[in-house]
């Protein structure tokens, strides 16, 4: 027998956070969902009215000795128009409130999208961009389903209800609206508690369904991987797997649904029942009319129907809120990143940057960085060497903020980099990853991506210095040429070229290099060495290298050795020292590289 894992349900205090939560986005189209409230409340009126002007047709025909045809036209009439009312102000409804559904649709999309750009490198690292994608995907399209199941199901269904119970009270014995009453409790009662039961159910589908979600995309994410290793089988099986859980939970959350219908329509038969049984004993003793038995007849139809989807209803709600309380609590993710009160921008002068006594882990456990000092002068270049591991790309990530310092500080131009705001810190860095990853769009998109607005001329020229532009144009769509997904279109060496040409274009006053020619053949790296050097006497520029030839014109190269800088100096000056810096010269001599080309 299998054992469902499931999360905690939702509690009605989660549900009552949930509604607050969308209650401001929902408050910006108030007066159109005022509107659309109004438009439902005499929809119902004048469905409610409908089954009163049959009973008075009724009524006539059964007991006028004189058959006039005038009186019962007269009432025939008002009853299609009624009907004609009930179908036009729903038909009103719909049109009023399709702007509230889908502008606040738009909003939440829009924040989810927001909040994500927020948050820190760090969470993104530690989710699952599939599983993250569905969740915010499902709390979107869960709040358009909430509003229409409130405005289409819940407030007509109480609305009706009101009115038929009003009905009753006011013409009728009393007993008819205590059944009424006693029998939607019971249902209402009997429904929530039931599908509250089965929310279980459905949390661990939502679990199951992201994780199934995650999985395929990651697998097509890495689809070259996939391939080098001969992985198919081994990927379907692990989505089959997740698949097959799924399947377990939605097939025992149908069978339950099942469960709860027989008993909803049971309740609803029993109530039906006990009305026609009182009205019919009220025909006979002569205390209802035919025209009575039919209106109290029509009015439990009327009220029934609608409740008969209620378990459904209650479920989709529930599982609405579900979904939702996923998305706001994104939304009440605070950004480990923030910009102080007090933060300003930063006048990044001439670009001196200083890290002084800067230590930094990612886990307390594992330092990565240990009271590391040094400068960056205006218009100089900076490179950092060592193994992996080392803390080579932290140094990068520090600079552009993604995480904050233990202790020390770094400063550009003397200020504080957690004194001044993120976006004009990021404004005035340009920098090419070791990783280059591309969007789905054309070359020139990538390119232009650096700055908003360039020109062509600009952003050809930025191309030649990244000596890309002769490939491009020798391609059949040239600068119109789609790079596909994550930009597997093109080679390691090409993605690379783009993103430098993409950091030229952004014409930044410091430049970060992290290991950007580390995809560049020899020939193609050293026809960029000239541009990057030419780039670097006018930037303040940190370039992060493996290899070493790439920064023999470096004004100071750190020696990184497990977060501590262990050598700095010239490259001369580290050769003719024979220390750490010099065996990595060897290793790589080695290697393959040639000291002629590296001259």
């Amino acid at each position: 027998m299998r054992v469902f894992h499931t999360e905690p349900p939702v509690s009605n205090r989660d549900d009552r956070l949930t509604l607050r939560s969308l209650a401001p986005y929902l408050w910006n189209y108030r007066g159109r969902a005022g509107l659309a409230l109004l438009f439902l409340i005499l929809s119902k009126v004048a469905i409610v009215g409908v089954p009163l002007a049959m009973k008075e047709v009724v009524d006539y025909l059964d007991t006028s000795e004189v058959r006039e045809l005038a009186l019962p036209v007269m009432l025939l009439v008002v009853y299609g128009l009624l009907r004609l009312c009930g179908s036009l102000f729903n038909e009103l409804r719909d049109v009023v409130f399709a702007r509230v559904r889908h502008g606040v649709m738009k909003q939440l999309s829009l924040r989810a999208l927001t909040q994500l750009h927020s948050l820190s490198l760090r969470y993104h690292l530690e989710r699952k961009t599939g599983a993250l994608a569905r969740e915010m995907d499902r709390g979107t399209r869960s709040a358009s389903s909430l509003l229409n199941f409130m405005l289409f199901n819940i407030i007509p269904t109480s609305v009706e209800l009101l009115l038929v119970t009003a009905i009753m009270l006011t013409q009728y014995t009393p007993w008819f609206a205590v059944i009424t009453v006693a029998i939607v409790l019971v249902y209402v009662v009997t429904t929530f508690k039931i599908t509250a039961w089965r929310m279980q159910f459905r949390h661990e589908m939502n679990a199951r369904d992201s994780e199934a979600n995650s999985i395929a995309i990651d697998s097509l994410i890495n689809y070259e991987t996939v391939k080098y290793f001969n992985n198919e089988e081994y990927e379907q099986a692990r989505y089959a797997k997740t698949l097959n859980a799924w399947e377990d939970v939605a097939v025992m959350s149908q069978t339950t649904m099942s469960g709860l219908n027989i008993v909803q329509g049971s309740l609803i038969a029993l109530g039906v029942t006990l009305i026609m049984v009182l009205a019919a004993e009220g025909v006979i003793t002569g205390e209802m009319t035919m025209g009575d038995l039919v209106l109290v007849n029509a009015l439990m139809l009327q009220v029934f129907i609608p409740l008969n989807f209620l378990g459904v209803v209650y479920s989709q709600v529930k599982h609405a809120l579900s979904d939702m309380a996923q998305m706001f609590a994104l939304f009440r993710q605070q950004p480990e990143i923030e910009d102080c009160a007090a933060a300003t921008r930063l006048e990044v002068g001439e670009g001196e940057i200083v890290f002084d006594r800067v230590s930094f882990h990612y886990q307390p456990e594992r330092p990565i960085l240990k009271d590391i000092s040094f400068t960056l002068p205006p218009r100089h270049k900076v490179a950092v060497v060592g193994h992996s591991g080392s803390g080579k790309s932290t140094l990068a990530r520090l600079l552009y903020r993604f995480y904050e310092v233990e202790s020390g500080e770094i400063t550009i131009n003397g200020q504080d980099l957690r004194r001044v705001t993120q976006k004009s810190l990021r404004q005035a860095i340009g920098i090419v990853p070791q990783d280059t990853v591309l969007f789905n769009d054309t070359i020139r998109y990538n390119i232009a991506y650096g700055r908003s607005g360039a020109t062509e001329a600009e952003i050809i020229a930025a191309a030649q210095a990244a000596d890309i532009h002769s490939f491009i144009t020798s391609l059949p769509q040239g600068y119109e040429t789609v790079v596909g997904e994550r930009g597997l279109k093109l080679s390691g060496g090409e993605k690379q070229r783009v993103s430098i040409a993409r950091a030229i274009l952004k014409n930044p006053k410091i430049l970060v290099f992290d290991e950007a020619t580390s995809s560049l053949d020899s020939h193609s790296e050293q026809s960029i060495l000239q541009a990057l050097q030419q780039l670097a006497t006018n930037h303040s520029t940190l370039v992060i290298a493996h290899r070493l030839s790439t920064i023999v014109d470096a004004d100071t190269i750190l020696v990184l050795e497990k977060g501590e800088i262990i050598e700095q100096g010239r490259h001369q000056q580290l050769l003719a020292a024979g220390g750490h810096y010099a065996a990595m010269w060897r290793l790589q001599l080695q290697q393959g590289e040639r000291q002629e080309d590296i001259y």
